[in-house]
Order: structure tokens, then sequence, then C-alpha cells
């Protein structure tokens, strides 16, 4: 029997790469995929995601979800992504409809039909998760696993220097999740898809080598990514957040440490968005000096180290063929 996945992703390029894993993927159901405002607008976003869904042959169906964060400003990363979110690759407008049904409703259903057997993966801010649990928060404890894409579990952030893009755009959303008390939440950091994890132009040529229509696309949708990422940041290489968070998800040999901690998103001031880890589990220890540190309790396994060679194994086993 297959593993059941849903995703959650407001759809760029490396969005669009991570949803074709998970549908390229041998043993790996994709139920379903909705939409939520970050790298682009949620009209963009299923533009993207559905485009996706058809290059890889599939019927997935696509819900939009939220419009805006919970609390603050809608922000998007067009200047990242490009214009489309895709690297301007003028690919033509998908045929698949997106479904007009609330993903809530249909993700509850989903839960209930299949209690403890969906994996959900969240490639963007967590506002569309934080509604659901908002809804229906027992339905979000029998979800069988949590894989997020977002925070940096060593503070080293890329739209501020405390804070990782998906959990500042709406870290109200991610302070619902976090604190939602799911037994099995992982914390992609994006710390840890950069350098190794990155692709070579030696990778991205064998890439293209494999001659592929899902191939070409992982490389040609995100060179406006690759650009802005290597002026913006100085970073060598392609780097590819959401696929490195999605082989984890499909591959358990790509994670290397991992270790359960109380995590707290920062929901104020400067260092607002960023994810605070508690490395030594001070919360839990006597005597308790800071109220707020006090019996806390580990809520995320956070990942602290992958293995790039298996994480990129993983990404061209699903475009290779």
């Amino acid at each position: 029997m297959k593993n059941k996945y849903f995703i959650d992703t407001d759809t760029a390029s490396d969005d669009a790469v991570a949803l074709l894993m998970a549908l390229e993927w041998d043993d790996v159901d994709v139920l379903g995929i909705s939409i939520v405002s970050g790298n682009m607008s949620v009209h963009q976003g299923s533009i993207n995601a559905r485009y996706t869904v058809e290059l890889c042959k599939k019927d997935v169906p696509v819900y939009v979800g939220a419009d805006k964060p919970l609390v603050k400003k809608r922000e998007h990363a067009d200047w990242f992504h490009g214009p489309d979110g895709m690297g301007n690759m003028n690919y033509p407008a998908p045929k698949l409809q997106e479904r007009d049904e609330d993903f809530i409703e249909v993700l509850n259903n989903l839960i209930n039909e299949n209690p403890n057997e969906i994996t959900l993966v969240t490639l963007g801010p967590l506002t569309n998760v934080a509604n659901f649990i908002t809804k229906y928060p027992e339905s979000f404890l029998k979800l069988k696993r949590v894989v997020i894409m977002g925070g940096a579990a060593n503070t080293v952030g890329n739209v501020t220097p405390a804070a990782e893009y998906n959990i500042w755009c709406d870290p109200e959303a991610a302070d619902i999740v976090f604190k939602s008390k799911h037994h099995d939440i992982a914390m992609v950091g994006w710390e840890l898809c950069r350098g190794e994890a990155n692709l070579t132009e030696e990778e991205m040529e064998l890439a293209y080598s494999f001659k592929t229509d899902k191939a070409d696309f992982t490389i040609d949708c995100n060179k406006h990514a690759l650009d802005s990422s290597q002026n913006w940041l100085g970073d060598p290489g392609l780097g590819l957040p959401d696929p490195v968070a999605m082989a984890v998800a499909l591959n358990p040999d790509v994670t290397k440490k991992v270790s359960r901690h109380n995590v707290q998103v920062v929901i104020d001031g400067p260092a607002r968005g960023m994810t605070i880890v508690d490395q030594l589990h001070v919360g839990e220890s006597e005597p308790h000096i800071d109220e707020h540190w006090s019996h806390t309790e580990r809520n995320i396994n956070v990942i602290w180290e992958i293995d790039s060679d298996q994480w990129k194994e993983t990404l061209y086993k699903t475009i290779r063929d």
C-alpha cells in the first residue's frame, strides 16, 4: 500500500520540484495539494502547482487556501523566483482546473477516513495549517507525520539575521503549529539546504544529461532563483530548500542527525519569525530562572544534519526517467 501524502505549498520554482518529487515517488500517493500565500499569490501558486501536476501526467486535486497571513501584511518573493515564480520560462497555462472545495474540509475528511496514515509536508508559510488546527485541532493530531520546510535551528536567517522566510511570513501561524502537540513534527531548517546540499554546475549538467522533461524543468524553472541566490547571498550552486525537505519526507536515509527539542517562534520585535531551539533542554532543568522557559516540553524533531549524496540521489531518482 502506498504512503499517503498531502502537500501545502506557496508554489514557486523549488516548491514545484518538491511537488514533482512526491508525484514521481513510487510508493507515495499524493491525495491533494493546498496553496498558501507566500512566495507567490495563491492565484499564481495554483497555476504553478497545476502545471507541475500536469507535467507529471497526474490528476491530483489542487485547492486554494489562505491568501494572506493571519496578522502581518502579505509578502511575496517574486523578486527571487521571477514574476511567475518559475523563472520566467513562459510555461503554458495548465488545463487542470483548481477545485472549488474548502481544502480544510477536504483534509479533515481525508484524515478521518485515513487516521494516522497521512503525512503532511509543508513547503511555505504555515497559514493554511494554522487555520486547519484552529478548526480541527483533534484531526490534526491524527496525521501520521508533519514535515516542515522552515525555520533555522542555528539562527541563520535568510530574510532577517534571525528568521527564515517561511516562518517570517506568518510567525503567528507557525506558533500555532509548533504548539499543536502533534507527536511527530519535523523541522527541516534552511541552513540544511545550503553548502554541500546545493547542486553544483556539474550536478546541474548531470540533470540535463538525463534528457527528460522533468530534469530540464528542475533546472530551468530555478534559473532565476539561482541568479538571485548568488547575487543576494553569494551562495555558490543551486539551493533547493523545498526539495531537500521533500527528500527528508520521502527517504529516511537522507536524515543523518535528528533530536527532539522545545522550539518556540518569536512573534514580535526584531527577531520576529525566529525559531528558538532549546538545544540544551534548559527549560526542563532546575532551577527555572526564567518563567518563560520553565517546564517546557520537547515539541519538534529538529533535523540537524542530512546526507547530501542521499538527498541528491532522491532527486535524481524522480527526474531520471
